[in-house]
């Protein structure tokens, strides 16, 4: 037994390695169980599915729900890329969070209605917050009889406790830091629990637990936008005496209706039914599955033959399906393409101009590249219509109230007059720096393709993927002594808001040395007094209003350049029941799937 233990463990991932026993053995099970469902599902002449194709018609997911049914039990096959970390409060990846439903609660969380996915309802608390008349403080009520999988119930402390861990940033590495800028105070931050004296443990002052269902948030200045802070995985509770620090994402405690009980590399992650789970506390989540195994580390061909051959329900990993799938499902007579949902991602491929790098610092030099743009071309590039939708604004189609869209054509005229205007008539030289995947250079060389027609020379410079945004362009000393002009990157919000795209990008107050998010290192006075303006609206349309003023504003600088939206094409398992697309995540809800 303790051979076979050894050789497990030696199977498992790195984070994973030091599992409690009864999880490591529990993988051996599992190991077995997997295979006999790979076996099941390969039946078939040719090794098709015996199940029958579940259509519902084409975006069946989108508009409504695909194959709908309450019916309990079986095993929901999941399949995904790798995964960062199992700890809420590290993971950064969207299809991590929507496995992250099956076993964390947060105070509210996304609506399950079918075209409402982006909106917000209560998980924890009773109501999505209750925010003072100034906007700084909002007030959270837990709802009664929660607990966590061990027993004990789920507190106002507890919700705190895991917030605060997201300030350990020496510990806990890898998660978003939202709160940490709303909750901080910059003249005495706060290190995180893991430096609290040890005979207080006081914990961050900003937030307040006067009673076990009560939670107290004192903002730094009044944000709208905190309920969806409060919907990631990142603001669930985690209990103070189960914390292993930076090894607990290798057993978190659930607060959602399964826990994980095992892991392998060849078996996957495999989460069970959480037995102090109560349905009646949770108006969110159908927990229809008995059991559900995520394989992870997949490709993405092997993701889309999974899920093509049946072996697997859903793909987690929020990219839709690979071109040569694509290709076979652009056959009109395919029988799969009832099973198909079209989503746009919200995710927005764009070009920053790096205001500090000559020539871009002159924003005629700039304005002479957005003249030149072809976006029809580029959007043949990338897919067609199917894989993208043009952009021009910094604005998300899926966010109602956005800036009109002009859909610009190419004026070459106008960019050899903008050069003239900026010293350069003849064009100039410069770097454009991509990540270095196949579809980003090859949209990269389009991109130096069409400033080629009015002298500006673009030599492109693939980068690491692993470090392009971390510390290649996401170091703005970096990006100047390497002289990028150029960087072809592309933006996701955190969360459907437009302070949460917008914010990030713009504002010259968040430009850091190390993982900038402003790659144009746009810092403009006018431009941050108006995103100071849009965060003090204390309701959602008077500030999506004055953050579309900082859109066109941000717009007529030509630091960012959008280029178009990028689309998906998600596949539904043969077996898959209620199927909904959940948009914030571009894949299909876990915490609502069942099985045929």
């Amino acid at each position: 037994m303790e051979k076979t233990l050894e050789r497990l463990t030696g199977r498992l991932p790195a984070w994973a390695r030091d599992w409690p026993r009864r999880r490591i053995v529990a993988a051996a099970a599992i190991v077995v169980l997997v295979v006999v469902l790979a076996v099941s599902c390969g039946g078939g002449s040719g090794g098709g599915a015996d199940v029958p194709v579940l259509g519902g018609g084409a975006d069946a997911g989108v508009t409504g729900v695909r194959a709908p049914s309450g019916t309990r039990g079986g095993t929901l096959r999941v399949v995904s890329a790798e995964i960062d970390n199992l700890d809420p409060q590290r993971s950064y990846l969207p299809g991590v969070w929507n496995l992250m439903r099956l076993y964390t609660r947060t105070l509210v969380t996304y609506a399950t209605a079918p075209g409402r996915t982006g909106e917000l309802v209560p998980d924890l608390a009773t109501d999505l917050g209750r925010p003072s008349k100034d906007g700084r403080t909002w007030t959270f009520t837990l709802r009664k009889g929660l607990r966590f999988e061990n027993g004990k119930p789920i507190t106002s402390r507890d919700v705190k406790y895991g917030i605060e861990r997201s300030f350990a940033s020496d510990v806990v590495v890898g998660g978003p830091t939202y709160v940490v800028d709303l909750l901080d105070d910059p003249a005495n931050p706060y290190a995180g629990p893991y430096r609290d004296p040890a005979k207080d443990k006081l914990g961050l002052s900003t937030i307040q637990t006067p009673d076990d269902l009560t939670i107290v948030f004192k903002l730094r200045s009044p944000r709208p936008d905190l309920p969806f802070v409060m919907a990631l995985p990142s603001s669930s509770p985690v209990p103070v005496a189960s914390d292993t620090g930076g090894k607990y994402g290798r057993d978190p405690v659930s607060s959602g209706p399964y826990a994980i009980t095992s892991v392998d590399p060849v078996a996957g992650i495999v989460l069970d039914r959480n037995k102090q789970w109560d349905p009646a506390t949770d108006k969110v989540r159908t927990a229809l599955p008995d059991h559900i195994v995520v394989r992870t580390g997949l490709s993405g061909l092997e993701r889309d033959q999974a899920v093509l051959a049946g072996s697997a329900d859903i793909d987690i990993s929020g990219t839709g399906v690979q071109t040569p799938t694509t290709a076979r499902l652009g056959d009109q007579s395919d029988p799969l393409r009832e099973r198909i949902d079209d989503v746009t991602t919200g995710a927005v491929r764009m070009i920053a101009l790096p205001t500090n790098v000559a020539p871009m610092n002159n924003a005629r030099c700039r304005a002479a590249v957005a003249s030149v743009l072809d976006r029809r071309a580029l959007q043949r590039q990338l897919g067609g219509a199917s894989g993208a939708v043009r952009s021009s604004q910094l604005w998300p189609r899926g966010l109602r109230g956005g800036p009109a869209e002009p859909d610009p054509q190419p004026d070459l005229a106008a960019a050899r007059a903008n050069l003239k205007a900026c010293g350069r008539p003849d064009g100039f030289s410069t770097v454009l720096a991509v990540a270095d995947a196949p579809a980003s250079v090859d949209l990269a060389r389009g991109i130096a393709g069409q400033l080629g027609k009015v002298g500006i020379k673009v030599r492109v410079q693939p980068l690491d993927a692993t470090t392009f945004y971390a510390t290649d362009v996401g170091n703005p000393a970096n990006v100047v002594a390497h002289g990028y002009g150029i960087v072809v990157t592309t933006w996701t919000a955190d969360f459907p808001t437009p302070g949460s795209f917008l914010g990030p990008l713009v504002d010259g107050r968040n430009i850091r040395p190390v993982g900038n998010t402003n790659y144009a290192r746009l810092n403009d006075r006018d431009i941050n007094a108006l995103i100071d303006k849009a965060r003090a609206a204390t309701d959602a349309d008077t500030a999506r209003a004055k953050w579309r003023n900082v859109a066109e504003a941000a717009r007529k600088t030509w630091a960012y350049l959008p280029l178009a939206e990028t689309r998906v094409q998600l596949v539904a398992g043969e077996r898959l029941r209620n199927g909904l697309v959940m948009q914030p995540y571009s894949g299909y809800d876990l915490a609502t799937a069942g099985v045929a």
